[in-house]
């Protein structure tokens, strides 16, 4: 009992890393994640999301990050994730499980593979979290002038710089203490002319994501009251 009971446990670590693209927050704090079962070492997730008609592609890479996430723990042999009470369940849980990408899951509707829309949204990600981390400096009395000079190393621990890092990982962005606080989308420091105007783009895209998981939580918690959206231990 006390071994499968680890292995779970194991298991809803491993769908932590997993994130709603557009979100940009992990699936199990969404609450997205509504059961996971282990039988030795076969596993099965399933998923819900806030409505039935949620965009198919969020949908799909959310499944095949869950499966790919489960996968790679080194005692799992067999795992399935189905996404449940979504109008393209059945071609999305058969694409994941055939491995064949979401072009093939949709043979003649699908434009291209997900891996652009992912990295669009971890690039909106990383400019929100540079933004929340540079006026948390102009709030302190930093001005553009410096603003542009900060390097990570510079910068106090919080939760936005570790997502900072986290984005830049991701998209092979420089990401270490003497990396500038503001590049672009190619790693390139962003110089003080037009940076007021940015950081405004920034805040935008910043506080639409914050909106946009405000939103889906309310909507889930709709859907399926609250709390039942997730069987995590513990939870609730």
């Amino acid at each position: 009992m006390t071994t499968a009971v680890n292995l779970e446990t194991e298991v809803w670590r491993a769908l932590d890393a997993v994130l709603d693209p557009e979100l940009d927050q992990p699936v199990t704090d969404l609450e997205f994640v509504s059961r996971v079962a282990v039988d030795r070492s076969d596993v099965q997730v399933d998923l819900r999301l806030p409505t039935y008609f949620c965009a198919p592609n969020f949908a799909y890479l959310m499944v095949a990050d869950a499966h790919d996430a489960v996968a790679e723990l080194p005692w799992v042999r067999r795992v399935r994730v189905r996404l449940l009470d979504h109008f393209a369940s059945e071609e999305i849980n058969a694409g994941v499980a055939a491995g064949d990408g979401f072009d093939a899951a949709f043979p003649g509707l699908a434009a291209g593979e997900l891996e652009e829309l992912r990295t669009t949204f971890l690039r909106k990600a990383h400019l929100a979290y540079q933004e929340q981390v540079a006026q948390q400096l102009l709030r302190s009395g930093t001005g553009l002038e410096q603003l542009v000079q900060v390097r990570l190393g510079n910068l106090p621990p919080s939760q936005a710089l570790d997502r900072l890092r986290r984005r830049r990982d991701q998209l092979g962005l420089p990401s270490g203490p003497d990396a500038p606080l503001l590049v672009d989308d190619d790693g390139a420091p962003v110089p003080v002319e037009g940076l007021s105007a940015r950081l405004r783009f920034a805040r935008t895209t910043r506080v639409s994501i914050e909106g946009n998981a405000g939103w889906c939580r309310g909507l889930l918690d709709t859907r399926y009251g609250p709390g039942g959206g997730t069987a995590r231990p513990g939870l609730h």
